[in-house]
């Protein structure tokens, strides 16, 4: 027992046992400490939605007195992205250790002071991608903010935590910046409106820069006039203008892109401007093809392909030029302190900026004039007056932590859309359209470079009787897609007619004179026997009935033989409308032809109809499931709508049934390649 007090002595008096004691309770309390900011910081990301890294409140400049007009922004609150100087905050680019080697901002940047100026009140600074690298809207340091509309999906980059405040009804607006699309798809993700102005026309001083030739400062709202008057402060823009007609130009082969039925997108558009004063009808174009045939400096970027049509591997390649822009721009900003620095980063993200940073640029004169050629093309194209229509992404938004990451389909049809904007430097507007299937889902309007005001300006004026169309669609039965060609529909009405008339003449030739002539008889002789005048009347109705079988039997056999003969020839003399048109009676005389639809499809393909394409080489394959042409046209029109991995099963399928087919051999390899 004495023993046992000795070294109780012993340890109390020994210096060391009170290191680890007082080590001890230091660790508890740091723990604790730790486990208390944590739960903090979850209630507050539960309350903000893990929008805001920084909160606090900058007061709008002193109100003018009367009987002076109250500012344009009074009342109105509003966030900014982490990429735009506050004075005495320091600017954290959604990393840590770019704030931690980085000095406090000795001025607020001037979008922000604008913003004051004009009675609006800045509540703090929201989430945003690494060096705004990325569309997610995923952050590794700071967390990814909730996408209030689908709290299980990504909100969508770079600008994700200002897009989340506006949906979620923390502020009035948002500003945010969109180099690559980083407005327009958070916009598209969580249902706001969501503007990327004409490049350079927005003061950037006082904005972090990614890659200037891409940057713009872009802003989110809820409300299409509150985007509107955020526009007219930023943009410096005249109350007047002179009110001019417009043209929306539907960009057909992009939709195709887009799983979203045109019913939900397209008619809308169509249907709204039929019932407003001011607005031409839709014209329609295939933009690849435009810019295929007008950027003539992307020739050199483009892959060598025997099966993606001209529009969709043009629109691929002004995308990479898009990235090498991208990277050089960024190497030079910010190269020298990632070398030096070696900041930790979310390995997608880390992916990104070494490729920057290890890139070496021979061609970069080229890169700038795709830039200049891109905008003169879109200005020729939309002229004074119009507004190309697109879909603002092609795919809803994915799960969050998905350990894939962005698929390379789901990159090339996102940035395929993404690069026009971005590459043109014309102002574009998100504009939400309602959900499919559980998704929010956006339309882009588009116009020139510099005609911002007649852009903002159009939205405001469309933008109730879009929603107006969208609900009545969204609450109205689905009704089959048409394909949009008039030729058909006017052969199948000419056709019609001709029938009508043909049995109609018939009907007045056939002799029949002698029918009634022994009716007259049996009724003087049975005239008591009813029943044997209604069966003699049921008999000649039956002997019509099978005249007029017999004849429409023939007319079958006829049909069956000359309408594909007509399909074929039209195909070889470059009809293509023509080829469907004819096609489409062959498919209606006989169903069950695969070689019909097969036909079809190839028509489809020359005139970029993908979508319809793939269907019907689906019903050909379901009639016919060795024929190898509709596996290589499905495989065709699926590499075209960047379907990368359903493509790659068609062209295997096509070997398994011929194994020395160059086509699907070549095609096999490539998208091994890309898939990779």
């Amino acid at each position: 027992m004495s023993k046992q007090l000795s070294l109780g002595k012993i340890s109390v008096s020994n210096p060391k046992v009170w290191v680890v004691i007082g080590v001890t309770v230091a660790g508890i309390v740091i723990l604790a400490e730790t486990r208390r900011r944590r739960l903090r910081a979850r209630k507050l990301e539960r309350e903000d939605l893990g929008a805001f890294i920084e909160r606090f409140e900058l007061l709008p400049f002193p109100q003018p007195l009367p009987p002076a007009a109250r500012h344009l922004l009074s009342g109105l609150t509003f966030a900014v992205k982490d990429i735009f100087d506050v004075k005495d905050c320091v600017t954290g680019f959604g990393n840590p250790d770019w704030k931690r080697t980085h000095e406090a901002a000795g001025k607020t940047a001037v979008v922000v002071t604008a913003l004051l100026k004009n009675g609006a009140t800045c509540v703090g600074k929201t989430v945003m991608d690494e060096f705004a690298f990325g569309i997610t809207g995923e952050n590794v340091h700071y967390g990814t903010p909730t996408n209030p509309r689908m709290p299980s999906h990504i909100p969508g980059g770079s600008s994700s935590g200002s897009a989340v405040a506006v949906a979620a009804g923390f502020v009035d607006f948002a500003l945010g910046t969109d180099t690559i699309g980083c407005v327009r798809t958070p916009a598209s993700f969580c249902g706001i409106l969501g503007c990327r102005p004409s490049h350079g026309v927005v003061a950037t001083i006082g904005v972090l820069p990614n890659s200037q030739s891409l940057d713009t400062v872009g802003w989110f709202a809820r409300d299409p006039s509150i985007l509107h008057r955020v526009g007219h402060i930023l943009l410096q823009l005249n109350p007047v203008e002179p009110r001019r007609t417009r043209c929306f130009i539907i960009a057909d082969d992009l939709f195709q892109l887009s799983k979203v039925p045109k019913q939900k997108s397209i008619q809308v558009i169509t249907r709204v401007t039929e019932n407003l004063s001011g607005y031409q009808p839709p014209r329609h174009v295939n933009f690849g093809q435009y810019v295929a045939a007008n950027v003539p400096s992307l020739r050199g970027f483009r892959e060598e392909s025997m099966t993606l049509q001209d529009g969709i591997s043009t629109l691929k390649a002004l995308s990479s030029v898009m990235f090498l822009l991208q990277r050089y721009e960024f190497k030079t900003n910010h190269g020298e302190w990632v070398k030096a620095v070696k900041p930790r980063l979310a390995s997608d993200v880390a992916d990104r900026v070494n490729a920057a940073v290890d890139a070496t640029h021979e061609n970069v004169k080229t890169l700038y004039k795709v830039r200049t050629e891109m905008r003169a093309a879109l200005r020729s194209l939309l002229k004074d007056d119009g507004i190309l229509v697109v879909p603002t992404v092609a795919d809803p938004p994915m799960k969050l932590n998905s350990k894939k990451g962005l698929s390379a389909e789901f990159h090339d049809r996102a940035f395929a859309l993404l690069s026009i904007a971005s590459m043109s430097g014309c102002c574009q507007v998100t504009i939400p359209f309602g959900k499919h299937d559980g998704c929010p889902i956006s339309v882009s309007f588009l116009a020139f470079h510099g005609a911002d005001k007649f852009l903002l300006d159009t939205v405001l004026d469309t933008y109730s009787s879009l929603q107006e169309q969208v609900s009545l669609v969204s609450h109205s039965s689905p009704v089959p897609d048409t394909n949009g060609h008039m030729d058909a529909s006017e052969l199948l009405k000419e056709k019609l007619m001709w029938l009508i008339e043909r049995n109609t003449h018939m009907a007045a030739q056939m002799d029949v004179a002698r029918l009634p002539g022994e009716i007259e008889k049996m009724r003087l002789s049975l005239r008591d026997t009813k029943a044997a005048m209604a069966q003699l009347e049921e008999k000649l109705q039956e002997a019509r009935a099978i005249v007029a079988h017999l004849e429409e039997q023939d007319a079958i056999l006829v049909g069956q033989l000359k309408e594909p003969n007509k399909g074929n020839a039209a195909f070889k003399g470059r009809q293509w409308n023509k080829a469907v048109s004819y096609y489409s009676e062959a498919i209606k005389l006989s169903e069950i032809n695969a070689t019909y639809y097969c036909n079809r499809a190839a028509a489809y393909l020359e005139l970029g109809c993908f979508r319809e394409a793939e269907e019907d080489c689906s019903k050909a394959i379901s009639l016919d499931k060795k024929n190898v042409k509709a596996y290589l046209r499905r495989g065709t029109a699926r590499e075209s709508l960047v379907l990368y991995k359903d493509a790659l099963q068609d062209f295997k399928h096509a070997l398994v049934l011929e194994p020395q087919n160059k086509v699907a051999n070549q095609a096999e390899k490539r998208l091994r390649k890309m898939i990779s």
